[in-house]
């Protein structure tokens, strides 16, 4: 029997990240993963653990209204948030099935300066990694995290880690009770 999978964006990294968590968790179970496109219903370029948290919840919600007869949901949503020692990037990921919901973050890196200022003065943080190294659509390949370590991280090896660790209550059903979405 064949589960389907379905990603809330087009980004192929987001895709590439999920079909990579869910192989490695359940390695004996055949998977189709599906993208759609949907709003996250929060700012272009959230801000701040919240609104980057709700952004993937609502992808999930979205995705779920848009093909119910799935088996499991999964929203990613990159954000940043401002801090005294400079601007941090991370993301959300947000897994749900029928009763149980699975959510973590990514670890967090600063950005560098030049990068930060372009996302205070409103330019989405993919644009501004495009700008200041001289990349093309680098949030739909490496992205930041990917440009500053050289590749040893890669945008959709960031997020895969934070999805293999949404998929724990699917996992340990005994220890996470369902959950309503």
């Amino acid at each position: 029997m064949e589960s389907t999978i379905v990603v809330a964006s087009s980004n192929p990294v987001k895709l590439k990240a999920v079909s990579g968590a869910f192989t490695k968790v359940f390695p004996d179970t055949k998977f189709l993963f599906e993208s759609v496109q949907v709003s996250s219903g929060v700012a272009s370029q959230p801000n701040g653990d919240e609104n980057t948290l709700q952004g993937a919840i609502n992808r999930v919600s979205a995705a779920a209204a848009l093909r119910p007869e799935a088996d499991f949901w999964v929203g990613i949503e990159g954000g940043i948030t401002d801090t005294p020692e400079g601007m941090l990037a991370f993301a959300w990921i947000v897994i749900r099935s029928t009763g149980t919901v699975g959510r973590s973050r990514t670890a967090s890196f600063y950005l560098p300066g030049a990068v930060a200022e372009y996302v205070r003065n409103g330019i989405e943080l993919g644009e501004a990694d495009d700008i200041v190294f001289g990349q093309s659509d680098s949030k739909r390949k490496n992205g930041a995290i990917g440009i500053l370590t050289g590749n040893v991280i890669t945008r959709a090896g960031l997020y895969e880690h934070a999805a293999i660790m949404a998929l724990i209550p699917f996992l340990q059903t005994d220890l996470y009770p369902p959950t309503q979405a």
